[in-house]
């Protein structure tokens, strides 16, 4: 019986051998290099801090416009992306309930929508070179619209019904 277990180990001891030469530098390297250096990496999800908004800055304030501009390219790249992840969740839900998908992706469709919706009342018809300043313009202009016609959508409503909110 001792015969038949000692070829078994010296086997097991040939194969931890091996794994730890083939281990013992990656793990060096890792608890030595990466894990010490990961903190004082800048590119390791940086946190920008929030800038003022446009409607903080003075008129001829350049500095503060391109800040500004910048942060609102940031949000617009993170807001896209979130906006992709929901529809693939969503397509993916379709795809895997498939005629069951109406009930069972309601929720998802759902969130979809509104966000897509709340995408495009921030982003929609600026083009690709819309800044934070059409942006801006296309929120007060929107906000005008509002309180003139009620909300977006919902039909403009006739003169001697607006005059008579006033």
């Amino acid at each position: 019986m001792g015969d038949k277990q000692t070829p078994r180990k010296l086997f097991d001891g040939f194969i931890n051998a091996a794994v730890s030469i083939i281990d013992s530098p990656v793990t060096w390297f890792r608890e030595r290099v990466v894990t010490p250096n990961r903190e004082s990496y800048p590119w390791y999800h940086q946190k920008f801090r929030r800038v003022p908004t446009i409607d903080e800055c003075y008129t001829d304030d350049v500095i503060c416009f391109y800040e500004a501009n910048s942060q609102f390219k940031r949000d617009k790249a993170v807001d896209s992306e979130i906006l992709a992840i929901l529809r693939i969740r969503m397509e993916d839900c379709n795809m895997f309930h498939g005629p069951d998908a109406v009930a069972k992706c309601k929720s998802l469709v759902e969130t979809y929508k509104e966000a897509e919706g709340n995408w495009f009342c921030k982003y929609g018809d600026l083009g690709f070179h819309g800044n934070v300043k059409d942006a801006y313009m296309k929120q007060k202009h929107r906000m005008v619209w509002e309180r003139r016609h009620g909300p977006v959508g919902s039909g403009m409503r006739d003169a001697a019904a607006a005059a008579g909110d006033e």
